[in-house]
């Protein structure tokens, strides 16, 4: 785990060196939460941008993207989103970046600003969006599933998205801990303000074949090398029996390492 008063400590130690912080805000391995709008104060006092990889934040966490003060950032749509192989990306940028015409970028056709677009001019006019990065048309099939996902977030409501995930990500957390650190390691942080519905489980003395056999029962988590399983109930779709279900399968299958 990364405390973030060392991340802290080392752009203040790079200082004007430092040209860009890119960092994952919701870790992949680990599951770890970071706190976006202080890394983003800690990259601009010294001078640099500052951007996030929100692939295992999108629909995971309520992310305020503006509000957290980061210049950029981009994310997948197919993990927490539900848009499916190959789905579409997303890209955000802070409006304080959109009328910057000396702003280096690909310049596209599908960026530049509608209204004049068709008067076929030298310059390049971006759209005062994110949308004035887009280079070309979108895959509308694509666009379809992401549109029908969002439209049942939108319906939910993160809050109320977030409220469930903790209390389940908490369930599943006493469960797996209940079988005993002699056992069972969690490497995400208990504070469900550094998470989100991700639970890394190291499991001792185990390998993949433990992996492949809760697969085989019927659970779909992850593998990460050496001997990590990644587990998320996702509050939208993942209900405390699942919860149970996991652990039951899990618990049963340790018995045999």
């Amino acid at each position: 785990m990364l405390r973030e008063e060392d991340i802290a400590a080392r752009i203040a130690t790079e200082g004007e060196s430092l040209a860009l912080v890119m960092l994952g805000n919701t870790n992949y391995y680990t599951g770890q939460y970071f706190d976006m709008k202080s890394i983003s104060a800690s990259a601009h006092a010294v001078g640099a941008k500052v951007g996030f990889d929100c692939a295992h934040g999108a629909g995971n966490q309520d992310l305020q993207l503006h509000d957290s003060g980061c210049d950029f950032a981009v994310w997948c749509n197919y993990k927490y989103l539900n848009s499916g192989p190959g789905g579409l990306g997303g890209a955000f940028v802070h409006e304080r970046h959109l009328n910057n015409p000396d702003l280096a970028r690909l310049e596209g056709w599908w960026g530049h600003n509608k209204e004049t677009r068709f008067l076929m001019r030298d310059d390049f006019e971006p759209i005062p969006t994110a949308e004035a990065w887009q280079l070309s048309n979108p895959p509308i099939l694509a666009m379809g599933a992401v549109w029908a996902s969002l439209k049942i977030f939108d319906e939910v409501g993160m809050p109320a998205l977030r409220e469930k995930a903790d209390k389940l990500t908490g369930y599943l957390e006493y469960l797996v801990n209940s079988l005993g650190d002699d056992v069972v390691n969690i490497i995400t942080p208990s504070d469900p303000k550094a998470r989100g519905s991700q639970l890394s489980i190291q499991v001792r003395n185990a390998d993949k074949s433990l992996y492949e056999r809760i697969t085989a029962a019927g659970v779909i988590a992850d593998w990460r090398e050496p001997d990590v399983i990644r587990v998320a109930p996702t509050a939208l779709y993942n209900s405390y029996s699942d919860v149970y279900s996991f652990y039951s399968i899990l618990r049963d299958n340790i018995k045999t390492v």
